[in-house]
């Protein structure tokens, strides 16, 4: 295993736009309808939207892969006083379980300078990742349920790890 984390450009976009989709079919279709996916590929994980989420929400993207081959992908926003927010960390599922995931995660904290809380938030009904994140050190903070439009909603967990 050679893990890496590159960073990701607007070049990268479709890239990412492309194992989403694949990732998110795979795995979301037993927690929330297709059509609540095919809503929230469109409007979070659209090559434009990914633009935008690097070029004015700020979010720096990194690819994640192992011997050069595209395997996951990983996004964040430095919050204040040295916190941090992962928006997204996605590990394409045939490539689970095999330590892809907290490679990566290691290597971003490496990254990551004066690291004091890492947040993230994950559907409450996806127990893999909730379970993953458990191993990593994160506690459960809050519930947080967020209106997307179109009738669709994130129930979702905020999670946290303190260092």
């Amino acid at each position: 295993m050679n893990i890496k984390l590159i960073k990701a450009t607007e070049q990268d976009a479709t890239k990412i736009a492309n194992l989403a989709r694949k990732i998110w079919l795979a795995h979301y279709i037993d927690i929330i309808s297709i059509e609540q996916i095919e809503y929230m590929l469109h409007l979070m994980y659209s090559a434009e939207s990914l633009k935008e989420q690097m070029l004015q929400k700020k979010q720096e993207f990194y690819l994640i892969t192992d011997n050069d081959v595209l395997r996951g992908y990983i996004s964040f926003t430095k919050e204040n006083n040295d916190n941090y927010f992962i928006h997204k960390f996605y590990i394409d599922t045939t490539e689970q379980n095999k330590g892809i995931g907290s490679k990566a995660f290691d290597l971003l904290l490496a990254q990551l300078t004066n690291c004091k809380e890492v947040r993230l938030a994950v559907n409450r009904h996806n127990y893999k990742s909730i379970n993953f994140y458990f191993k990593l050190g994160f506690r459960i903070e809050k519930l947080l349920n967020t209106d997307i439009g179109n009738n669709y909603f994130m129930d979702d967990f905020v999670m946290v790890k303190v260092f």
